[in-house]
C-alpha cells in the first residue's frame, strides 16, 4: 500500500521574517516555524519537552531556538535538545516552491 503524503500550504515567505519564529497549526499539530539568517525555513513541534514552553516565541541563533521558559537549546534541524539537558522535539518537513511555504506530513 502507498503512503499517502500531505503538502499543507502554511505561508509566503514575505510572511516570514529572518529569525523570528511563527506559530502554524496544521492538523492536530502545533507548528514553530523559522526563516534562519541563512535563508533556510525549519518546522519543529511547538513546545519544548523540559516544561512546554513555547518555542515559535524563543530567541534564534544560527540552526538553534533557546526556549523562552528556561533557556534550554534546541536544534530546529534534527529537533535535539543540547547537552546536558536531554530530549527532542517532532521536526516537519518543509518545502518552498517559488514564495510559497509548504509542510510535509507523513503518515
Amino acid at each position: 500500500m502507498e503512503k499517502v503524503v500531505e503538502r499543507i500550504r502554511i505561508a509566503t515567505l514575505s510572511e516570514l521574517p529572518r529569525n523570528l519564529g511563527k506559530t502554524v497549526s496544521v492538523g492536530p499539530y502545533e507548528i514553530a516555524l523559522f526563516h534562519l539568517g541563512n535563508g533556510e525555513i525549519r518546522a519543529i513541534e511547538n513546545r519544548c519537552p523540559h516544561k512546554g514552553g513555547v518555542l515559535a516565541e524563543g530567541i534564534i541563533s544560527g540552526e538553534h531556538v533557546f526556549c523562552p521558559m528556561h533557556d534550554w537549546k534546541i536544534n530546529v534541524s534534527d529537533g535535539n535538545v543540547q547537552a546536558p539537558d536531554t530530549g527532542c522535539v517532532k521536526t516537519f518537513e518543509v518545502e518552498v516552491d517559488r514564495d510559497e511555504v509548504f509542510i510535509i506530513l507523513n503518515p
